[in-house]
């Protein structure tokens, strides 16, 4: 299973999300800090779900990054997130 891959399977189990995209962006940090050449270090991540609902900004980044705290400290470098309410998404 590739990253993306287990990212995808761990926040759809968590949040039940009404939409999610995981885009591996490594390629476009080459040459920075925590890159590695076979990638799997940057990721970014839209997702909507109704469990952000009357949560702060900071709190579901908290949720996010909790739930990935293996990821984190392992091959994954950086995650840029997106997180959203249906409401919020349109």
């Amino acid at each position: 299973m590739t990253m993306k891959d287990n990212i995808t399977k761990k926040l759809t189990e968590a949040f039940a999300p009404l939409s999610l995209d995981v885009t591996d962006e490594s390629h476009l940090h080459a040459g920075h800090m925590g890159h590695r050449p076979e990638g799997e270090t940057h990721f970014r991540v839209n997702i909507v779900s109704e469990a952000f609902e009357g949560k702060s900004r900071i709190d579901r980044h908290r949720m996010i990054n909790e739930l990935l705290t293996a990821e984190l400290a392992g091959t994954v470098h950086a995650l840029a997130l997106k997180p959203q309410t249906p409401k919020e998404a349109g």
